[in-house]
Order: C-alpha cells, then structure tokens, then sequence
C-alpha cells in the first residue's frame, strides 16, 4: 500500500509521552550499551518534563535464567546469559536519573518484551485515560521502539516520533527505520523534533 501526507496530528490532552527503556543498562558499560543514548537523553527529559504526570516510563527486565522464557526467547538469552538477572547488577535495570526523578507523577511499566504493550497494562491505562496519540521516545529505533510503534497503529492509536529523542546501537538500521516511517507510515506515525513536541503539546 502507498502512503500520503498527513496533517501534523494535534497535541492536546488525549496525548501521552511512552518513554521506551532509557534505563542503566543501555546508557552506562554493559553489554548492551547504546552509545549515543546520553546524546538523546537531554531531548527525552525535555518531552517528560513537558508533562510528567503524562509520561509513562518502560523498563525492559530480562528473566533470571533463560529457562524462565520459551522458544526463541530461551534460545536468545543462552547467548546473552550475562544479561540475565541472576548476573546483572540489579541497578542497571533503573532508569537513568534525569528520569527516574520524574516518577512518580510518571508511571513506570515493566516487560519482558520488546514490545511496551507486552505489559496489558498500557493499553488498558491508555484507553481508560482516552488516550489517542502516543509521542514515543527511547531506545532503540530499531527493536523495542519498533515493536511498539507498529502495536499502537495497530491499536488505531497516532503516533509521533521526535526523531531526536531516539536511538540505538546501529546507526544504518535506525535510519532505516525512520525512513520506513517516513514512507510506508506516514497517515498513522509522524516523524518531528523535539522543539516542536515541545511548543505544540499545550
């Protein structure tokens, strides 16, 4: 299917801030450090800042062991092993601290899973606030974010991406993320900076 233009979707109270996994484990040495996250961290307290009471945090909490997940999942964590519970640092799965103050009034939501809406949480939070545009910010691009965004169109909710609010650990595959957004999304996901969130989000 072809996309098309759109007009910029408003900002207003039926919007929420769903802050992905900007947690220790990302921003600090570890195995899966993502190096530019302190780079897009002042833009991402910027947005929760705007509305704390409207943000919602994400932390991504691995199992103990692997044998706590199945299929594909237990496989994968027979590779990262280090990353599991039962050898990580319990604080690297905090958010970082600009963050972690802001909650509460901020809601924070735990999953195992790449997605946020993994935690059903979220969206009965969301509809029950009548929440109907996401601003999403986080890490990375190109995995948790990802698996979020293409939950909430597929949920009918509008979401926007202050395209300086994100990263990841690869740089090729981030921006090819924003382009599929870009082109292919465009009705359903809008693509901004934080300047803007920031001024129109009354």
């Amino acid at each position: 299917m072809p996309s098309a233009s759109a007009a910029p979707f408003p900002l207003d109270r039926s919007t929420a801030h769903l802050c992905i996994d900007m947690q220790r484990l990302f921003a600090e040495p570890s195995p899966w450090a993502v190096d530019w996250l302190p780079r897009v961290l002042p833009n991402v307290s910027a947005i929760a800042r705007r509305h704390p009471e409207r943000t919602i945090f994400t932390r991504f909490i691995p199992p103990a062991q692997p044998d706590e997940m199945t299929g594909a999942w237990r496989d994968y964590y027979r590779q990262w092993r280090e990353v599991t519970r039962e050898q990580l640092e319990p604080r690297l799965l905090e958010l970082v601290p600009p963050l972690a103050e802001l909650s509460p009034p901020a809601i924070t939501l735990d999953k195992q899973l790449y997605s946020a809406f993994a935690n059903t949480r979220l969206a009965q939070g969301l509809a029950k606030r009548g929440i109907t545009t996401l601003v999403v910010t986080g890490g990375e691009t190109d995995v948790c974010v990802l698996a979020t965004v293409m939950a909430a169109v597929d949920r009918g909710l509008r979401v926007v991406l202050p395209t300086d609010a994100l990263c990841s650990a690869h740089d090729k595959t981030h921006d090819a993320l924003l382009t599929l957004y870009r082109e292919r999304f465009s009705l359903q996901i809008q693509t901004t900076c934080t300047e803007r969130v920031i001024e129109e989000w009354d």
